[in-house]
């Protein structure tokens, strides 16, 4: 109804795209300008003749479909990916299609790397596309689903996404660091067991304890066993 208006007044600014069939054409492109030209009671509106194959046909059906103004950005990247793998358009190819920047393209597209229950919520407009674009820093899917929660509850902006997104990966590479020092730790502590027990011939436990304080256990067998490894230590 809107359009049909503008349409009344400045009539039909860009064409509608056609192709020819055996005694009439079928419009690739710009049905909702036909339509609401009808509404408005024209007769005649401008159009272009194409001669393509079907599958052009789709092609352009699809880029006239993106640049919609009521499409979400979920919708626009899922689009963008069926011209890249459907039609094999490169993403600079796609972008001047849409004249959007490459860059731009790219950005939209690495939405779709979201969790699926994260990008629901770019598609209901609860969360905006720039704060999906920082939870792909987050590899867990779980992790950006929760993070997405708190960004709703708290009503963060995307400079405070951000942060957040920062926080959470700075406790990830701390308790990794941590992990691998522990892991360090044990592999040295299992080094030394398996040292002194070819040398005792028994089995020795090392309990660490923090600070580098801790006791080390030797099991003996029998009285023999006992003096053998106590003449060690004479």
């Amino acid at each position: 109804e809107d359009l049909a208006k503008s349409i009344k007044r400045y009539g039909v600014i860009q064409p509608i795209i056609v192709n020819k069939k055996d005694n009439y054409y079928m419009i690739v492109a710009g049905e909702r300008r036909w339509r609401a030209s009808k509404i408005a009671g024209l007769t005649e509106i401008p159009c272009i003749v194409r001669d393509n194959d079907e599958r052009k046909n789709r092609e352009i059906a699809l880029i006239e479909n993106i640049q919609r103004e009521d499409l979400n950005p979920i919708e626009e990247a899922k689009a963008y990916e069926q011209l890249y793998n459907t039609y094999g358009l490169k993403q600079d190819e796609i972008a001047a299609s849409v004249s959007k920047s490459r860059t731009a393209i790219t950005n939209i597209m690495r939405l779709l790397k979201l969790d699926e229950r994260v990008q629901n919520m770019v598609i209901e407009n609860l969360i905006s596309s720039g704060h999906g674009r920082t939870l792909l820093s987050i590899d867990d899917g779980d992790v950006q689903y929760q993070l997405a929660e708190k960004i709703l509850d708290e009503n963060l902006s995307v400079r405070e996404a951000e942060k957040l997104v920062k926080t959470v990966m700075n406790q990830k590479e701390n308790k990794k660091a941590n992990e691998e020092e522990s892991l360090q730790e044990k592999s040295m502590i299992t080094f030394f067991e398996n040292k002194m027990k070819d040398i005792l011939g028994s089995k020795v436990s090392i309990k660490n304890k923090k600070n580098n304080k801790g006791k080390i256990e030797i099991e003996y067998y029998s009285q023999d066993d006992l003096e053998k490894i106590l003449g060690y230590f004479k």
